[in-house]
């Protein structure tokens, strides 16, 4: 009844404009932790999930210490797990991915309940397979110049992600919760494999690549207007369905949405999901990831990469990583994004940006609809 309850918690939203990062993959990936309406800051989670990432950093350090690793490396796996997972031991992920580091069973990361071991998962991220060896899996001391090329790439050459420029992005959290675990990044070391000279290849360690790049999430059906990746969105008339109903008016909104592009602050990083919720005057969405508010919408609501949304639609993309993205369709090609521009803050872009400037892959709109709000 405890887990049930915990669960309940976090799929309903906890504390502030939620540092949840429910935008995710090519642009600001990562992982909504619910989008409630306390006090915490975008980039400061409260409660029970703060502790997590604090309790998960300390056994990424000492891991790191034990093995005789200096305080760099321990960034650098706290800059790898926050991008991964958000410092939560993620059960789930894309593909088989799991655990801090989003490490596959199926490409021989370990099973299952290793992986969501935080301690083995902090081990094969740093030491790979095998502390005495190259073979099988690479870990960061395996990586030749790891301690004194830049620290993304670094998390990089053990990840092969499919977006390395990632990676430096959270340097400024993963020291933040460095100082609040007590964590020495200063620390030198005492030792490693740091000389070995392997450098993994492209299918050694890729969480968030898919297997199959051509297998469609969602297949089109006769009655779709595609069009073309990276073409022009036009003003489509579809009037919502009876049950969507919010706290705020789709003119109502689309007004905050642009006001908030104006004056609004920045509270918005890595916070998609949280944003649109917010914008229809929801406190929270009530779903943990941006793109499963697209795949929990009812059928009929779904419009699969139809570029003809209405001003006031909910727009969706696949990024390549577990969360994807949303944002509000504004009328005449325009949308209300976070971080398109500015880091945490909302700007007024062409729709098309998020194709042309992230990289994803347009997956369709939907009605602002929020049955899980709150």
């Amino acid at each position: 009844m405890i887990f049930l309850f915990v669960v309940g918690i976090f799929g309903a939203g906890i504390g502030g404009k939620a540092w949840a990062d429910s935008c995710g993959g090519r642009g600001t990936p990562g992982v909504d932790y619910g989008d409630g309406g306390g006090d915490d800051g975008a980039q400061q989670p409260g409660g029970t999930i703060r502790q997590q990432q604090i309790a998960n950093a300390k056994i990424i350090d000492k891991v790191a210490a034990d093995g005789g690793l200096s305080g760099r490396a321990s960034l650098i796996g706290l800059m790898t797990a926050l991008q991964e997972s958000t410092l939560l031991n993620l059960d789930h992920g894309h593909l088989d991915s799991i655990g801090l580091f989003q490490q596959r069973p199926s490409q021989g990361w370990g099973t299952k309940t290793m992986i969501m071991k935080p301690s083995y998962a902090a081990g094969m991220f740093f030491f790979g397979e095998s502390r005495n060896s190259t073979a099988g899996i690479h870990g960061l001391t395996d990586i030749k110049g790891w301690e004194t090329m830049g620290l993304g790439e670094a998390a990089q050459k053990v990840q092969a992600s499919a977006y390395p420029e990632l990676y430096d992005g959270q340097e400024d959290a993963a020291r933040q919760i460095a100082k609040e675990a007590g964590i020495d990044l200063d620390r030198t070391g005492k030792g490693g494999n740091a000389d070995e000279d392997q450098d993994p290849g492209p299918g050694t360690a890729s969480p968030g690549q898919d297997d199959d790049p051509d297998a469609e999430c969602y297949p089109e059906s006769p009655n779709e207007r595609p069009g073309k990746p990276g073409a022009p969105f036009h003003d489509g008339d579809a009037p919502w369905p009876a049950n969507v109903k919010n706290p705020r008016s789709t003119e109502d909104a689309i007004a905050w949405a642009r006001q908030e592009a104006k004056t609004g602050g920045k509270d918005w990083y890595r916070a998609c999901l949280a944003f649109v919720a917010r914008t229809y005057g929801w406190s929270f969405s009530g779903v943990p990831y941006a793109i499963d508010h697209y795949r929990e919408m009812p059928a009929s609501m779904k419009h699969d990469k139809d570029r003809n949304p209405p001003p006031g639609a909910l727009m969706y993309w696949e990024t390549g990583g577990r969360a994807g993205h949303v944002a509000v369709y504004l009328g005449d090609g325009k949308i209300a994004s976070n971080d398109i521009v500015r880091p945490g803050y909302i700007d007024v872009v062409p729709a098309t940006d998020i194709e042309s400037k992230w990289g994803s892959t347009y997956v369709g709109w939907a009605p602002p609809y929020f049955p899980k709000g709150g």
